[in-house]
């Protein structure tokens, strides 16, 4: 059974008017199984050290949490958005300890139960690496599922020296024995960060690839339509132009606009067949003002507000 730290950011303190995300979460909720979403924190960056990358959002989490806590839910949704966030449970960190292997399958054991009956999972990382754990929780739930990526890069280089790492998890995914993953599919990727070899094994996979280029909300409404399988959908901050996101492993020049990305995260909380996501990447040590964090947070917000949407119409 998964352990959890309890988070410790305290509740927003507002006048009664004018209530916060962290006033509603959990209200009527008995057991965590019985919630409609449940919130959990991975906090590991093995993987982007592993990786070369600058390590950091390993401390994300807890200050994600603090900026999502404090956002009023969206009023345009009348009671719709309050009643979601009363169906919704924050587990805190998963409790870790031993390589980033080790790190990864707890991940895909603390989702796995979730997976199984129903309840959307929303893991807030840490490095990229958390998105192979995550994908865990489905071949432990022997569920099929389709992933996916919002990012600037493919993510599908090698292990290094047998080792997984933040660019690996997708190729892990594709390559899974348990052939759990229907296909793969990456959007918001720029010509300038992803290797020729890694385009290649992109079309051995028969993957779905978009440019940065020719992603538009009319794109992105396209991509979430239609799926048979269940999705898995994640959320690379990098994807984002480093104007919006400096604080990031790799930032990038010519990335998403804010508009956009958030536009994908309401679609994905809005489409049927996603059943889990995850915000990752965020390195607060390197971040300017609070901006990337406050990014992540508000990329958890849309997709809680599309989620709204998705239940108040089933």
């Amino acid at each position: 059974m998964a352990e959890f730290e309890p988070t410790s950011i305290a509740q927003p303190s507002t006048a009664r008017d004018d209530p916060r995300v962290g006033h509603f979460l959990g209200d009527e909720v008995s057991t965590p199984l019985d919630a409609r979403a449940v919130i959990l924190g991975f906090p590991v960056d093995e993987g982007v050290r592993i990786n070369g990358g600058r390590p950091g959002a390993a401390e994300a989490p807890e200050l994600i949490r603090d900026m999502l806590y404090s956002l009023t839910p969206d009023p345009r949704l009348g009671e719709a958005f309050p009643r979601l966030l009363k169906r919704t449970v924050d587990l805190g960190n998963l409790k870790l300890e031993g390589s980033l292997e080790d790190s990864q399958d707890a991940l895909g054991a603390a989702v796995q139960p979730y997976i199984a009956n129903g309840v959307i999972p929303i893991i807030i990382g840490g490095g990229h690496e958390t998105a192979f754990g995550h994908f865990l929780g489905y071949v432990k739930a022997d569920r099929p599922v389709t992933i996916v990526n919002w990012d600037a890069h493919a993510d599908v280089r090698p292990l290094r020296d047998g080792r997984p790492h933040s660019g690996s998890s997708f190729r892990q995914a594709l390559e899974h024995p348990s052939k759990i993953c229907q296909k793969y599919a990456v959007a918001g990727l720029l010509p300038h960060s992803l290797a020729r070899a890694h385009l290649e094994y992109l079309r051995e996979e028969n993957a779905h690839v978009i440019w940065r280029s020719e992603l538009s909300q009319h794109q992105i409404n396209a991509l979430y339509a239609g799926w048979k399988t269940p999705l898995m959908t994640t959320f690379d901050l990098d994807a984002v132009d480093q104007q919006a996101a400096p604080g990031v492993s790799a930032p990038a020049v010519g990335g998403l606009s804010p508009e956009l990305w958030e536009h994908a995260a309401y679609r994905a909380g809005r489409c049927p067949g996603v059943q889990s996501m995850d915000v990752v990447e965020c390195n607060p040590r390197i971040d300017v003002d609070g901006r990337t964090a406050r990014l992540a947070a508000l990329t958890v917000w849309h997709f809680l507000r599309g989620l709204a949407e998705r239940i108040r119409h089933e």
